[in-house]
């Protein structure tokens, strides 16, 4: 026999968390033309481009976002307005899941407005890429294990499964996160739900979505691992220390929200007999599984949108167990307040607000710098808004000397990028100039490959002298960019390479760059 599930005991406050939810939308749209292209949604327009189950460095989901991107016109409202909405998305959901907890009207409403104060969330959403679906999974994910913790339905493990199959295919880091949550399982009383068949067939319904990203990684030799052991072994990522990755936590969440998602994870612990355990040692789990892998400090986002609604409802409970706050709205809209306004100072640091001199006065007159999470990252502005800078700029350079060659030359040249931010620039950015795309080794640009040409002139961006010299008879610098607010490593020289020692067709292989 069944338990019955039980049920909150309020409605949804769909109202509200709307409202919420638009208001997220809103700063995003506002903002959408404020910088320039990222340097990453230039790549993932290249993915839509070139539709396929699966990237070198991602997931195949993130050339449908871009390829449905491109067919309402590509441009960066369009882009940034598909980021806001999946913002928006995650706003929702969080209120919703407070209301799940058991939460008032309120806890839902202040639960949804955490979740659009949350700083690390505001920059992620204001950027098109895979990183602002990623919490809707996961808190999609959360939403369906405090159903099943609830009593509903063991049939209920099969939207899980689908929820976390498509959280797969929109990122490889949704493994971890169900590595964490198997772990948080078998800690807590729901661990007798393996005695029956619902969360197997959950587990395997999220296998069969997943699959077609697996047999392409298989067909083209797990690429993406190639990608992640090169990443490591060239020490591209800033490797933090305990005290430094904690408080990185602490500065990305919001120092503000601390008490908030703090007080959420030890009300997941505790409260209602520990039904909701599972979620919380999920959390530790994954936050130690993220540091002993030197993972970047933001990869921990996706999974506070619960800790945030667990939380709201704490905090609304505990309002209710005091005499003086007991069924008073004002508590309730002070803590509200306090979540929403404390960012508003942190915003121009994740969000292109400021112009970049207002930008470099700000942090300045804070004393704040923010951290790097690239080792070669240099330039004025932090890595998020400076990959905003200077493309077009680029490809206006780069078409001077791409004109310069003669009519024969550009019959038969090619433009070489060292990464796909270039690659990507002259492929959006290009056509206006009249340049042909791009081709490069870098990431997913390396299985599209070169075209079919001689490969007699090539010009080629940001590489040095000494090794073009070795693979082309002539080089000649032909142009330089600069830009001052742009990332330093794309300031140099464009060369013009002619004589290619080896057919391209051959040197292709040796030019893979995957990392």
């Amino acid at each position: 026999m069944t338990t019955p599930e039980s049920r909150p005991g309020t409605a949804p406050a769909w109202g509200l968390l709307l409202a919420v939810a638009g208001a997220k939308l809103a700063v995003h749209l506002a903002l959408a033309n404020r910088y320039g292209t990222f340097r990453d949604e230039l790549y993932f327009l290249d993915c839509g481009r070139n539709l396929a189950w699966g990237y070198v460095d991602a997931a195949p989901a993130i050339g449908l976002y871009a390829k449905v991107a491109l067919l309402l016109g590509g441009s960066l409202p369009v882009l940034r307005g598909i980021a806001g909405l999946a913002g928006a998305a995650v706003v929702l959901l969080t209120g919703l899941l407070a209301w799940r907890l058991g939460g008032s009207r309120a806890a839902q409403g202040l639960a949804a407005a955490a979740a659009l104060a949350t700083p690390a969330f505001l920059g992620i959403a204001g950027l098109f890429s895979m990183n602002v679906f990623e919490p809707l999974f996961w808190t999609g994910c959360a939403f369906v294990l405090v159903r099943l913790a609830d009593g509903a339905s063991p049939r209920l493990w099969l939207l899980f499964g689908l929820v976390a199959g498509l959280g797969l295919l929109n990122k490889h880091s949704t493994a971890f996160f169900g590595l964490a949550l198997l772990a948080g399982l078998l800690l807590s009383p729901m661990r007798r739900a393996f005695a029956g068949p619902w969360p197997w067939a959950g587990a395997g319904v999220a296998l069969l979505v997943f699959l077609p990203n697996l047999l392409w990684q298989s067909a083209h030799g797990f690429p993406t691992l190639e990608d992640l052991r090169n990443v490591a072994r060239t020490g591209k990522n800033v490797v933090l220390g305990p005290g430094e990755f904690l408080l990185q936590q602490v500065l990305q969440q919001g120092p503000h929200l601390l008490p908030l998602w703090l007080g959420g994870l030890a009300w997941l612990f505790l409260a209602r007999n520990g039904r909701y355990r599972a979620l919380a040692s999920a959390f530790a789990v994954f936050f130690v599984l993220m540091f002993a892998m030197k993972a970047k400090a933001y990869y921990l986002t996706p999974i506070y949108p619960m800790l945030l609604a667990a939380g709201a409802v704490g905090l609304d409970e505990l309002f209710e167990r005091r005499r003086r706050f007991a069924g008073r709205a004002w508590p309730r809209a002070a803590v509200t307040a306090w979540a929403v306004l404390l960012t508003v100072p942190v915003a121009p640091l994740v969000l292109p607000i400021l112009d970049p001199p207002g930008f470099v006065a700000y942090t300045r007159r804070i004393g704040f710098e923010p951290p790097k999470s690239e080792v070669a990252h240099r330039g004025p502005l932090p890595q998020h808004f400076g990959d905003q800078f200077g493309w077009p700029e680029l490809v206006a350079d780069v078409a001077k000397v791409w004109n310069g060659l003669t009519p024969e030359e550009r019959d038969r040249a090619a433009i070489f990028a060292n990464n796909y931010g270039e690659a990507g620039a002259i492929n959006l950015f290009g056509p206006a100039h009249g340049l042909p795309r791009a081709i490069s080794a870098h990431q997913n640009h390396f299985f599209w490959g070169p075209p079919a040409f001689t490969g007699d002139v090539l010009v080629v961006l940001q590489d040095d002298r000494e090794s073009l010299e070795r693979l082309c008879t002539s080089v000649e610098e032909a142009g330089r960019h600069q830009h001052p607010w742009g990332m330093a490593e794309e300031n140099g020289p464009i060369w013009v390479c002619r004589g290619l020692r080896t057919p391209l067709g051959e040197l292709w292989p040796r030019l893979k760059k995957w990392n």
